[in-house]
């Protein structure tokens, strides 16, 4: 495993996706930083890591606080150089329109946008610091279009979305590579196949095709490849979804 002296933050290190990630940049040498609601549910993911030789500090926070955000970053840089923040929190929720509160709409672009923009402004802040580093936003199908239920979703993914590219340009020029990622299919998670099975059946859940839903391994793959790309030919914004997937 090679050595590095930087560190990666993972905000919103979830099960799946978020636990990938942090593996992969594990694996080549980072320091993971990883944050999400509640530390206890990073004891596995850190025991992972540092079994396979790697370093993984985990921390309890809430992405929508100023304060909690801000020092999850600066803890993360003075371990060691921050060098690629990554902003992973999820905020779906499905309700029809006359059924979605005020709370709920709230709380979903509290979550995705308002969280957002916070893990980039001050990513930003640190990583302009040491003049260069990358910023990666998770996005979904509901940052590129509304689906039915979906208002309150597709508001705060397609905010995030916006907020991201506007941060692209102005960061690029210094340096920072600011990156939307379009997560266009479900992940192959068993919270998934019980919503298949629930709408399609048990049989159909149980003997779904080879890759018909994403790895969240391959997932991370598309994280670190964004990070090693040279600034000659910065990609801003990149879909991911099965060979299955209709679009």
């Amino acid at each position: 495993m090679p050595e590095r002296n930087a560190t990666v933050a993972v905000i919103g290190a979830g099960d799946f996706i978020g636990a990938a990630i942090a593996k992969k940049f594990a694996a080549e040498g980072y320091t993971v930083f990883a944050g999400r609601r509640t530390a206890d549910k990073l004891a596995a993911l850190v025991e992972e890591i540092e079994a396979a030789g790697g370093k993984c500090a985990a921390r309890g926070l809430d992405a929508r606080k100023e304060d909690d955000i801000t020092a999850f970053l600066n803890e993360a840089d003075a371990h060691a150089p921050l060098e690629v923040v990554i902003f992973n929190v999820g905020a779906n929720v499905n309700f029809p329109l006359l059924e979605t509160t005020e709370r709920v709409f709230f709380k979903v672009w509290e979550m995705a946008t308002k969280a957002g923009f916070l893990a980039g402004r001050e990513g930003a802040r640190i990583l302009l610091k040491h003049g260069r580093g990358s910023i990666f936003f998770t996005g979904a199908t509901a940052s590129m279009r509304g689906g039915k239920g979906y208002a309150a979703f597709a508001a705060a993914k397609g905010g995030l979305r916006l907020m991201a590219q506007a941060m692209a340009r102005e960061l690029g020029p210094q340096n920072i590579h600011v990156a939307h990622l379009v997560i266009d299919s479900g992940v192959d998670t068993a919270f998934v196949r019980d919503r298949i099975a629930q709408a399609r059946g048990a049989e159909v859940a149980a003997n779904l095709p080879p890759d018909v839903l994403m790895n969240p391994d391959s997932i991370a793959n598309a994280y670190w490849d964004l990070h090693k790309q040279t600034r000659d030919a910065w990609t801003f914004e990149l879909d991911l979804r099965p060979y299955g997937e209709t679009w």
